[in-house]
């Protein structure tokens, strides 16, 4: 049986949208709950919201133009997120959105707006909206995992547990970031797989590496399989990096770290221990978890 369509209409002759007037939460899909815990909806003056360093660094200007068309012709669906610092309006989230409006040009959006929001709780939901999104890099990414582990001071644990991410995916983000900037430069710049620069890192021949660092930098080598050829021609096989060592190295370590806490908190059950050193005694089993996650 076949189907009936409606026919093909032009942009221009497509009915516009705005959503600006009557607008429901219910509508947007958010990764983090915290997002618009206390927020109000209010259009406000693109002039009027600032821009700091955002999470995403990288931007399609082609899908910044198809953005820009989409809300031309339907409205912004998805509000900007800002947090009020005394009469300023710091953007959030939604930097895409802000940057494609102003190729319109739009003059004010709807906005939801946060207040009395810590720096902490600001940069959780800043990569939690960035990062449910594909666009968002994973260079850009790891550098938001690591911004917000020198803003904090939290161990990986705390940092999976805050921004829901695996410790696996953690850990490796922080590689990642602390590569030097021309490596990562390269990597958004010529779409590099991120196992090429994990791999690249474990190298511990300098010589070798320096030669295959000038190769990525250039663009020429881009995938894992490529770089895993240039080494099997420099290295014999049992030299190969291999970032999985460094992951079951940490699973033995977290192994270790758990049965000794599991016995600590046995035997002190079988103690008659005063509470300042069952205070004591559970604050060196936390200081444990953490130091396995460093």
């Amino acid at each position: 049986m076949s189907k009936n369509f409606a026919p093909r209409m032009k942009k221009n002759e497509r009915a516009k949208i705005d959503l600006t007037g009557n607008i429901s939460r219910d509508v947007f899909r958010v990764s983090d709950d915290k997002l618009l815990r206390g927020a109000m909806l209010q259009t406000l003056k693109l002039s009027k919201v600032t821009v700091r360093d955002q999470v995403r660094t990288k931007f399609n200007e082609d899908s910044l133009r198809e953005l820009a068309d989409n809300i031309k012709v339907n409205g912004l669906i998805q509000p900007l997120v800002v947090h009020r610092e005394g009469d300023k309006f710091v953007l959030i989230c939604g930097e895409r959105r802000y940057r494609a409006m102003h190729l319109i040009p739009f003059e004010e959006a709807p906005c939801f707006i946060l207040e009395n929001k810590s720096e902490e709780e600001l940069m959780a939901i800043q990569f939690s909206e960035n990062s449910a999104r594909e666009e968002l890099h994973y260079v850009d990414k790891a550098d938001g995992i690591l911004n917000y582990q020198i803003a904090t001071g939290a161990s990986e644990r705390k940092i999976q547990a805050a921004l829901g991410i695996s410790k696996s995916e953690v850990h490796r983000s922080l590689l990642l970031a602390k590569l030097p900037r021309s490596l990562k430069e390269a990597a958004k710049k010529f779409n590099i797989e991120k196992y090429v620069l994990l791999e690249f890192d474990a190298i511990v021949d300098k010589n070798i590496k320096l030669e295959l660092e000038a190769i990525i930098l250039d663009g020429k080598m881009t995938k894992r399989n490529e770089l895993r050829r240039a080494l099997s021609a420099r290295l014999p096989a049992h030299a190969m990096p291999k970032i999985e060592d460094a992951e079951a190295k940490r699973t033995r370590n977290t192994v270790s770290a758990s049965l000794f806490i599991k016995a600590m908190k046995s035997k002190s059950k079988d103690m008659n221990l005063d509470k300042e050193t069952q205070k004591i005694l559970s604050n060196l089993m936390e200081e444990t978890k953490d130091l396995v996650d460093m």
